[in-house]
Formats: structure tokens, C-alpha cells, sequence
């Protein structure tokens, strides 16, 4: 049985991450975008017509990953102009940030658009409410991953609670649903202040593939400040975790 048990852990390899922002993921992995223009226009347009979520422009080129599936079919269709890159560090604080544009080589985290108060109310510690707004549980479970072995995010005082009473803010996964909407708003107004709200996934950030649907009731990003966007789909726990931890201002 011991013997049996070595054997697989021989196989699986090291699991556990040492240094979670040091890590660079496999050359398969969809990230951040690069974007080229060229003359003949024609295979990014094609591109842009088969996005099913409209994350293309073509005049001027650009790719919302607020929108993007990650899916790489606009790569292949148009390989001069769209190719991912494996850069898992997408987090932005601005909304707009997350288009990117010709020229663009990184992501942009903006950090003088984070509020003072939450490096020092939750640099320590953050406890945060996941609520699934009409989520199909893709991003939800790269959450979950995120305080496992592999990650363990815990160690530096992130983690998820279950009631909001217990949080410092709440993270939103899922388009949201008109039945989600009220509850989102009542979960995140029991939170005391200061809170923060974090926006994860594409189907949270734009409403992804049902922004046209009359399931949707997405007020709630109208009424409060959101404090960090995390484009995926589904997002990597990576994303969340060097996104969070940029938030926070605080490595190791």
C-alpha cells in the first residue's frame, strides 16, 4: 500500500507551489493578448465576426478580454494580427485597461487607483463572499482551487468565508441573473465597510455570452465601485491570486 502510494506521488510530481509569483504557466496556456496590424484588414475582420461575444474591433484593432472566452479561434483565423501569449497576470483596477490595443506588451494594473484603506484594513488578512450570480461554476471552482495544496493562498491570510457578516468583501462570478440580483445586492450591502468587490470572469465583467439576454439584470455594477477586474474563462487561480495580492500591496 506505501509502495503503491509513492508510485503515484512519483508520477504526479511536486504539486505544491513555493512561490506563487514566480510561477510561468505551460506555452498552451491563453493569456494576455498581442495584438499587430497589417494592410489587408481581412483576416481580422473574419476574426471579429466569429467572436461570439463582440471582443473585437478592427478600426482600430482592438481585444476586450473584459468579453474575450479565450477560446483562440480569432488566433487562428487571424495569426498575424492576434496571438496569446501564456501571461496569467491580467488583473486590472480600471475597467478600460482591460481592452488592449496594437503596441500593447502587458497588462495594466493601475495601482494609484486603489483605495489607501485596503492595503491597510486587509494586508493582513481579507476574508471574502463568493456569490455565483447565475455562474456555471467554471470560475467558481478555479476559486475553490486557489486554497488547495497546489496554492494554498490561505498562507497569506486569503480565504472565503460563508456568510457575509464574516467578510471583508465579495468576489462576483456569473453574468447575473435578474433571480441573483437582489441577493447580490443584499449580500453585499451586509458587509461592513471598509469592503472591496472584486469582478471575476468574463461572464461577470461584460456578461460574457448572455449580455444580450433579458435573464440578465446587471445594475449592480452601475451602483457600487468596483475595485478589481479579473478577466477568464474561467479565470486562473493564478490570475486571482497575483491579482489580489497587487490589491492588497502585499508579497509574502
Amino acid at each position: 500500500m506505501i509502495f503503491g502510494k509513492a508510485k503515484i506521488l512519483r508520477s504526479h510530481g511536486w504539486q505544491y507551489i513555493p512561490d506563487l509569483y514566480g510561477v510561468t504557466l505551460t506555452e498552451e496556456f491563453r493569456g494576455f493578448p498581442l495584438l499587430s496590424d497589417t494592410e489587408d484588414k481581412s483576416d481580422v475582420e473574419r476574426a471579429a465576426a466569429i467572436c461570439p461575444t463582440r471582443a473585437i474591433t478592427t478600426e482600430p484593432l482592438t481585444l476586450d478580454m473584459g468579453r474575450c472566452l479565450f477560446c483562440g479561434e480569432c488566433a487562428k483565423c487571424a495569426p498575424r494580427n492576434i496571438r496569446f501569449t501564456n501571461e496569467h497576470r491580467l488583473a486590472a483596477t480600471r475597467r478600460e485597461d482591460l481592452v488592449v490595443k496594437v503596441g500593447d506588451t502587458a497588462p495594466k494594473f493601475d495601482y494609484s487607483a486603489v483605495r489607501p484603506e485596503i492595503s491597510k484594513y486587509f494586508g493582513r488578512a481579507l476574508q471574502l463572499r463568493e456569490v455565483s450570480a447565475g455562474g456555471d461554476a467554471s470560475v467558481e471552482m478555479e476559486l475553490g482551487a486557489t486554497g488547495n495544496v497546489n496554492f494554498d493562498f490561505g498562507r497569506y491570510g486569503v480565504g472565503f468565508t460563508a456568510s457575509p457578516r464574516h467578510a471583508d468583501g465579495v468576489v462576483l462570478t456569473g453574468p447575473i441573473s435578474a433571480n441573483m440580483a437582489e441577493a447580490l445586492d443584499i449580500c453585499y450591502n451586509s458587509i461592513a465597510e471598509p469592503k472591496i468587490l472584486v469582478v471575476c470572469g468574463s461572464e461577470a465583467i461584460s456578461g460574457g455570452l448572455y449580455a444580450d439576454s433579458p435573464a440578465v439584470d446587471r445594475k449592480f455594477l452601475d451602483k457600487y465601485h468596483v475595485d478589481l477586474w479579473l478577466p477568464g474563462a474561467p479565470t486562473h487561480p493564478l490570475c486571482f491570486i497575483e491579482g489580489i495580492t497587487n490589491l492588497r500591496k502585499k508579497r509574502g
